[in-house]
């Protein structure tokens, strides 16, 4: 079992910054997928971003241009560099890995914008 332990969430003032990170209990290069999800009360989990294994990158068109995905698999690993933040970013923010059949998901972090 894979643990994947989320840090770095908080309150913070629109246009702010924050980064989260993501530590993985096993190298991060034996995943295929890497990415964050979010979900804000009363709505569906989404894909935030992505990184796969190449290194290759996707984003939710919400957040391209503001946010970025990276890893650092030397410390196993993964970040969300979070700028120019909006209120309707405000969510719990999960780590997630994948490597089929395997599916891991973090316990959330919490993130909210608001003056």
């Amino acid at each position: 079992q894979v643990q994947l332990v989320e840090s770095g969430g908080g309150l913070v003032q629109p246009g702010g910054s924050l980064r989260l990170s993501c530590i993985a209990s096993r190298s991060i290069g034996s995943f295929d997928v890497m990415a964050w999800y979010r979900q804000a009360p009363g709505k569906q989990r989404e894909l935030v971003a992505a990184i796969i294994s190449g290194g290759l990158t996707n984003y939710a068109d919400s957040v391209k241009g503001r946010f970025t995905i990276s890893r650092e698999n030397a410390k196993n690993t993964l970040y969300l560099q979070m700028n120019s933040l909006k209120p309707e970013d405000s969510a719990v923010y999960y780590c997630n890995a994948k490597k089929w059949p395997e599916n891991y998901w973090g316990q959330g972090t919490q993130v909210t914008v608001s003056s």
